[in-house]
């Protein structure tokens, strides 16, 4: 509980202190209109209470990602607390801030626009490709596991079977993506996201309560912190650092923070937009973690031969009590209805279906306004965002019909391999602004091995032992680091056109 009591100061006082450090070494012009202003179309590019952003941003980055992602981690012990802790505060708060505030300075420029202006063309076509088919993925499987949810609560309804009512919400839910894609992002995003995220913060409020109130068991720092407790063995590096994505850093919201730097009306406003919003993804990150453990621990009680195996076997029984893998949505509904009653059981309708729906949509409207971006095509006519966005929406249509359960592996290091790019990005941008440049430069470095050490030995990617595949991703970083300080004179003469 002390640790648990720990972070979350530590957290807060990331965003007090860290952030505004992260804010002047940015450089922020108050007094500069922002792109919402000098470029208001009506459609994307429409000024908003700071409220409203924020609310907007916390539930297009949130997902169910710090919930789920977090569940998952804990099973590796207290480490998890400190890769939420830190990964939150140092790498994945500053990469929110600054690709929200540096899209800002370009006019609302979608990632591959950012990554080609400061790391060149190639970058910028292989960054256009890959956002595109993530989005689609992620949105794709994102309405697919919502309808699921629905299918599952309203099975036997009007007798319908439950294959009836999932291809029905399927296509509900794809119409409201199509539409929450297709109107202007105040009409349905602006007026849904504000309701849909508080109660997802009510939720979380709820929940840390009970983490007080409630008996159970609950690792602390002093529990071997750097010894894995994963009922299958995994290590914690890097498979904890991919595990827990959206709760410590993910490259999704590269892709999600543009869509609110069209919207924001002062430059001030974007530390507690951006840096805020991950660090509240953080929060409810760790109050997710802990409930699980001792939600977990609570449960073995009585039962001898749980006891023997401890918390985070019995957190994992759970996991998998549905017989169809891991579903982290299992025990999110025990939690909330256990500890919160009728109320909770709304909460956690709302936090685990709307969730993933609110990605999806974002993520949806994301990939048509990086098609926009490159194809140099106005969106304030209907006709040009059907001709962007139908085509996507008839891709992942097909897609519906694949199976997803090899994809979805590769999908969380693709996500920390985006946040990758878009650091070493950012490192550049500062260099060039000559800015501390230090602040993106070491967790690009960090997150480079991570994400190398991990496709070389886990299961979905090349198997490789831990040994080699550790050396192989610090022998990358190390090489990609020794480039960069050898050419950043290079870097910081070279003649681009910005827009500043």
């Amino acid at each position: 509980m002390l640790t648990f009591t720990i972070c979350l100061v530590a957290l807060v006082l990331g965003y007090l202190l860290y952030g505004v450090f992260v804010e002047r070494v940015f450089g922020i012009q108050p007094e500069r209109q922002t792109p919402s202003y000098r470029l208001k179309d009506g459609v994307d590019y429409i000024p908003m209470p700071t409220w409203r952003v924020y609310l907007i941003q916390f539930l297009n980055i949130a997902g169910t990602g710090p919930i789920f992602g977090a569940i998952m981690g804990i099973l590796f012990g207290p480490a998890a607390y400190l890769w939420i802790v830190f990964g939150c505060i140092f790498m994945g708060a500053v990469h929110d801030y600054l690709c929200g505030m540096i899209s800002l300075r370009k006019d609302g420029a979608s990632l591959p626009e950012m990554v080609g202006d400061e790391l060149g063309s190639v970058a910028r076509q292989a960054m256009r490709v890959l956002s595109i088919v993530l989005l689609v993925l992620v949105g794709t499987v994102f309405v697919t596991t919502a309808a699921g949810l629905l299918a599952t609560m309203t099975n036997g309804i009007w007798g319908l079977e439950l294959t009836s009512w999932r291809w029905l919400w399927i296509g509900l839910v794809f119409l409201y993506c199509v539409l929450a894609t297709l109107l202007p992002i105040d009409t349905l995003i602006g007026r849904l996201y504000p309701i849909f995220g508080a109660a997802l913060l009510i939720m979380a409020i709820g929940v840390g309560i009970g983490i007080y109130t409630r008996a159970g068991w609950m690792p602390e720092i002093t529990d071997l912190p750097f010894v894995s407790h994963h009922p299958k063995n995994l290590p914690i590096f890097p498979f904890l650092c991919i595990t827990i994505a959206c709760g410590a850093i993910s490259g999704f919201h590269a892709t999600q923070s543009p869509l609110m730097s069209r919207c924001l009306e002062n430059e001030r406003r974007g530390r507690f937009v951006f840096y805020g919003a991950m660090i509240t993804e953080g929060i409810v990150a760790m109050i997710w973690a802990a409930a699980a453990i001792k939600f977990a621990a609570a449960s073995i009680e009585g039962s001898k031969e749980q006891a023997l195996q401890g918390p985070y076997y019995a957190l994992s029984s759970i996991l998998s009590a549905g017989g169809n893998g891991t579903n982290p949505a299992l025990i999110v509904n025990m939690i909330c209805q256990t500890w919160m009653g009728r109320i909770g059981a709304i909460l956690a309708v709302l936090g685990v279906v709307a969730a993933p729906i609110t990605s999806g949509d974002t993520a949806f409207r994301s990939a048509r306004l990086i098609v926009a971006d490159f194809m140099h095509l106005g969106q304030h006519k209907i006709v040009n965002r059907l001709l962007l966005a139908l085509p996507l929406f008839a891709i992942s249509a097909a897609l519906v019909f694949v199976d997803f359960d090899i994809l979805w592996r590769y999908f969380a290091w693709t996500n920390q391999t985006l946040a990758t790019c878009f650091l070493w990005t950012a490192t550049v941008w500062l260099l060039h602004n000559k800015r501390n440049f230090w602040i993106a430069f070491l967790p690009a470095i960090f997150m480079t091995v991570v994400v190398t050490s991990y496709i070389l030995t886990a299961p979905e990617g090349f198997k490789l032992p831990l040994t080699i595949s550790l050396v192989a991703g610090f022998a990358l970083a190390l090489f990609l680091a020794v480039c960069f300080l050898r050419h950043r004179n290079h870097f910081n003469t070279h003649n681009r056109i910005r827009t500043e």
